[in-house]
């Protein structure tokens, strides 16, 4: 499991066993060692608990951003307390309830598992118990609330809930009496019901009178069709969900894993157009999906809820649980196994037993004030996929890597979506998959979602990195604007969608976008950007009216856990940085970033705490200066190209400096209007046009 010298695997590391190439030769696994994973995280939630009397409430590292919120009126936070107990509870049952599906005597830490989960289902759901989270009704007097739509956090939960109630049913909802049933039908009618938020819930509510139906108890059908019509409503082509403003995992780990679930239990029979509509959204997303992983099967570090890692693979087992799946079981199981080797085997994962609130260790830039420590147990939807039978294809067809199967050595695969806006490039060269995105609208002040959403490239090696600098004058994959007569730091809180070219992906931010002004009042950048097989170059050109203004550009968080070599060359007017180190677990990474026009300096920003992979980093950062209001012939463009890879085997001179010449079509040879044309020294060209593409962009 190990790469010669790398750290030894840390006995916090979960370590596979039966392990079969021959079936898997990617990743190894089985379903045998996915229940022993299982297992593995189980374990360290029981490892916390003396007793079957108590509930799943983990150690928690941090108490400044997460639930329960310290800050908040007494009355809120005995709401909050509840709901982290529910939420342990439910979000656990993901793995327990497969688990038991296969061990029903299953036993960790001498609690049994089936007897505890029975025991507290009934607690939670039960007024009078001292775990009691609260139905609908109860929370909205006991918190005062005056909002008669307001949404409870429970309302996620329930839905985990019936979802493992589902998957072991014969283990726990069976063996419940009449009368404790019909507790828990009271308790999933009120939410299921209730008010909801106007996105990915809906599917919560779903999926609660889904079950409730499956079970004879009655619900309201019409509120069932007006949930599926306005979900159905969120569709935007190419397998993909708008929730919120943005795109993001949810579209993955929610719209297309529920809604298989729900044709299942409901759809297919009561309403079979809308679930036709489903399955079809589900097997066009596994056209593409599977491109998002990389070589590894490594999940990108990209959107909100970043804690939930590799749940982002349950959408393969969502769409196995359709009437026609379109799904490769082989290349499915192959990213759902790389996806959890990705995480497991990292000795940072997990803090006393629980998986961190971070994406490999603790993160705080990442996490966000709806979570509590037993939210990261979402990841537990990845091992539903255990409730498919030992001989179902998922588990006995061989391993494929798709794509990566197909591709020569230099070759890159470039998949682009003009529904969500994003764009995956797979790199055979360093088996990296890079995304792309747009569509992209946050609040100025919004760093945190910038983080998540607004970098220019997502790398499936390099997770995004928060701001290395104090000032935010830095930031990595991002433009960060300075007007020299105010020292005003603007960041680029938009990014509309322009669609693919002839090869080049056109985008265009604004600086501090707001819709008091007019886009031609509003300081901007016009995006272009091409793949080369360790990377991208960009050919980004200045959209402004306000002049004097520095512009900054920062590389990749590169992990610095010591001995970090910094290399500079220069060709031909170009000039470059090139880094050498080792991630947390050991791993070469190297990382060069190379200079053309419109640079005027470059240099290296050490950086702590803002790095998900290591607590110390380096950003390579890019500079210039646009100094007069109005002149044609300042530099325009922005030309720059950043290329990875993970060995210390030198990059070539040409892969380090691959631009033959570059040549600008108007009069002042500055950019400032016609096509720029790149000639690379493979002979290739690339024609940078930006006419037009006003009409084309889209949010």
């Amino acid at each position: 499991m190990t790469l010669e010298n790398e750290k030894n695997v840390s006995e916090n590391c979960w370590q596979p066993t039966h392990l079969d190439f021959a079936l898997s030769p990617y990743s190894g696994l089985t379903r045998e060692s996915w229940i022993d994973a299982g297992k593995y995280l189980l374990s360290g939630i029981f490892q916390n608990l003396q007793s079957i009397e108590e509930p799943i409430v983990m150690p928690r590292k941090e108490t400044k951003v997460t639930y329960p919120h310290l800050s908040d009126p007494e009355e809120l936070q005995d709401a909050q307390r509840r709901a982290e107990i529910f939420e342990g509870l439910t979000r656990s049952f993901f793995i327990a309830s497969v688990l038991l599906k296969e061990e029903p005597d299953l036993v960790l830490n001498n609690i049994p598992i089936r007897e505890y989960y029975k025991k507290h289902i009934l607690l939670c759901c039960s007024e009078g118990s001292s775990f009691y989270v609260g139905d609908y009704e109860y929370l909205q007097k006991t918190t005062g609330a005056s909002d008669p739509f307001r949404p409870y956090q429970q309302t996620v939960e329930t839905c985990a809930l019936v979802i493992g109630l589902w998957a072991c049913r014969e283990q726990i909802w069976a063996e419940y009496t009449k009368e404790e049933k019909d507790l828990l039908a009271s308790f999933l009618t009120g939410f299921a019901h209730a008010p909801t938020v106007p996105q990915n819930w809906r599917l919560f509510n779903m999926l609660d009178m889904a079950f409730l139906h499956m079970e004879g108890y009655p619900i309201k059908k019409e509120i069932m069709a007006d949930h599926a019509a306005a979900i159905l409503d969120y569709y935007v082509g190419d397998g993909w969900y708008r929730d919120g403003h943005s795109f993001d995992y949810y579209s993955c780990w929610a719209f297309q894993f529920y809604t298989p679930l729900w044709n299942l239990w409901y759809g297919y029979e009561e309403e079979p157009e809308i679930a036709a509509c489903f399955e079809e959204n589900s097997n066009k997303l596994m056209e593409s999906y599977p491109k998002a992983f990389d070589r590894d099967g490594f999940t990108n570090m990209w959107g909100r809820s970043g804690i939930y890692r590799n749940a982002a693979t349950s959408a393969f087992d969502g769409n196995l649980f359709l009437k026609h799946p379109t799904a490769d079981p082989g290349l499915a199981r192959r990213i759902s196994s790389g996806s959890l080797l990705q995480f497991l085997t990292r000795d940072d994962f997990r803090f006393e037993g629980i998986p961190t609130l971070g994406f490999y260790g603790q993160f705080m830039p990442l996490v966000q004030g709806y979570s509590c420590a037993e939210s990261p147990f979402w990841l537990g939807k990845a091992f539903l996929c255990l409730h498919l039978p030992a001989d179902h294809p998922f588990w006995t067809e061989k391993e494929n890597n798709g794509v990566w199967d197909r591709m020569a050595a230099g070759d890159v695969t470039t998949t682009t979506l003009n529904g969500p806006g994003l764009c995956y490039s797979n790199h055979n060269a360093n088996g990296e998959t890079v995304l792309r995105t747009g569509k992209i609208l946050k609040q100025k002040d919004d760093l945190h979602g910038m983080w998540n959403y607004s970098k220019l490239c997502f790398n499936t090696k390099y997770p995004w990195e928060s701001s290395p600098a104090i000032d935010h004058s830095v930031e990595s994959q991002q433009y960060v604007l300075c007007h020299k007569w105010n020292d005003e730091i603007k960041q680029a809180n938009v990014t509309f969608w322009g669609g693919e070219k002839d090869g080049v992906l056109y985008r265009r931010q604004y600086f501090d976008f707001n819709l008091e002004n007019e886009r031609h009042w509003i300081q901007g950048m016009n995006l272009a950007d091409f793949t080369v097989p360790y990377g991208i170059i960009r050919a980004d050109k200045l959209r402004l009216h306000k002049r004097p203004v520095s512009v900054t550009f920062g590389s990749y968080g590169f992990p610095d856990n010591g001995n970090v070599d910094i290399l500079r060359k220069e060709k031909d007017g170009a000039r470059a940085i090139i880094l050498k180190g080792r991630d947390h677990m050991g791993k070469e990474k190297q990382m060069a970033v190379t200079i053309y026009d419109g640079w005027e300096e470059m240099g290296t920003m050490r950086s702590a705490g803002t790095n998900p992979d290591s607590d110390k980093s380096i950003v390579v950062y890019l500079y210039m200066e646009s100094r007069r209001l109005y002149d044609g012939s300042e530099p325009y463009y922005l030309i720059s190209q950043i290329i990875t890879k993970e060995s210390f085997e030198d990059f070539t001179e040409e892969e380090i400096f691959p631009i033959e010449k570059i040549e600008y079509t108007d009069r002042f040879h500055s950019g400032a209007t016609g096509p720029c044309i790149i000639t690379l020294r493979s002979g290739e060209k690339k024609v940078i046009d930006y006419s037009e593409l006003e009409g084309r962009l889209s949010l």
